[in-house]
């Protein structure tokens, strides 16, 4: 199991218990990052080793804080 967090702009567009699915988008610098479809949510930039393996998961939580919507989806791999 993997977790990762996404920051999300907007308040309601998912919820925790969502099933969601993830694209892969890739950097010249070698990292890549993930968004959740269709452009919801976008992840850091990860490194080459911690690529996910799966493109789909579960909303785990929802938070707001000062920055903003971050959500924490669960990957099954």
């Amino acid at each position: 199991m993997t977790k990762m967090e996404f920051k999300m702009e907007r308040e309601g567009v998912v919820k925790e218990g969502d099933h969601v699915t993830v694209t892969e988008g890739s950097l010249p610098s070698g990292f890549f990052y993930y968004t959740i479809d269709p452009s919801l949510a976008m992840s850091p930039n990860v490194a080459r080793e911690d690529r996910l393996k799966v493109s789909e998961g579960d909303v785990i939580s929802v938070i707001e804080n000062d920055r903003g919507f971050y959500v924490t989806v669960r990957f099954d791999c």
